[in-house]
């Protein structure tokens, strides 16, 4: 079998992207979608988007972890955004649903994107630490120096520890700075650090508003630079989230599967 398919990036959180609107892609084929993200045997990416018909809205996204498991992806959400419009589904702004429900986006221009994520209406605490759920379960942790961090250990410890399981969680690490944060991120599912998540900055800007930060807030990531608006309408309660940033196409190619 021939799979046509492009990949994208936003922020360096990379994605396969397929037009499945004809339903030919065996999505119930965990071991193909963890063999077309490997990076050293596969295509290589942070995880796999399906576009398809919706009856209602704009298109589908369907999104994979390497894994198989399914989340919301903001990044992968603007990267859809993207290539839908490129398949000609959707025009300067859009409204689709994905693994949450509905949501919408608009272009400034063809290559910056704004994503809309569902109201916030809890933030957990634990000690100094805090947890928040963008559509994607979240653990923010607040570090004076980001750089010496080992994310991939501590952000593992974090993952499986049994206060999350079954599922786990993602894990971030965010640096506080004069007038912006710095994030890195250990995502589950990928399992490891990704150059940006954001679902994560999403989360870890809101839980900034705790030290006095206001909408809206710039975050930096290894992969690049992100902001993330909103209203605050109580001290745990979000409304009208915006996340934007710039996503760029790298290439496109066919994948042939291992019969």
């Amino acid at each position: 079998m021939k799979i046509s398919f492009q990949k994208y990036q936003g922020t360096g959180n990379d994605f396969i992207l397929i037009d499945n609107r004809d339903k030919l892609f065996p999505a119930d084929n965990t071991a193909l979608i963890t063999r077309m993200c490997d990076r050293k045997f596969g295509i290589g990416a942070d995880g796999l988007i399906l576009i398809e018909h919706d009856e209602e809205l704009d298109f589908r996204m369907v999104f994979f972890n390497p894994d198989g498991s399914q989340s919301l992806c903001g990044n992968g959400s603007r990267c859809a955004v993207s290539f839908a419009h490129q398949l000609n589904l959707a025009g300067n702004k859009t409204h689709f649903t994905s693994t949450d429900g509905p949501h919408d986006a608009h272009f400034d221009d063809p290559g910056m994107i704004h994503f809309s994520l569902h109201d916030v209406t809890e933030v957990s605490q634990y000690d100094d630490d805090l947890f928040i759920d963008t559509g994607s379960p979240h653990y923010i942790r607040f570090v004076k120096d980001l750089n010496a961090l080992d994310v991939i250990q501590e952000g593992r410890s974090v993952r499986y520890d049994q206060r999350f399981a079954p599922g786990g969680t993602n894990v971030n690490f965010v640096e506080l700075r004069d007038d912006s944060i710095a994030v890195r991120t250990y995502e589950r599912g990928v399992e490891n650090e990704t150059l940006s998540c954001g679902t994560g900055v999403t989360a870890s800007a809101l839980a900034a508003t705790i030290r006095g930060y206001k909408s809206p807030v710039s975050i930096f990531t290894s992969g690049g630079e992100l902001q993330v608006s909103f209203e605050q309408t109580s001290p745990h309660e979000f409304r009208n989230i915006y996340l934007a940033g710039p996503v760029k196409k790298v290439f496109e190619g066919v994948y042939e599967t291992v019969d």
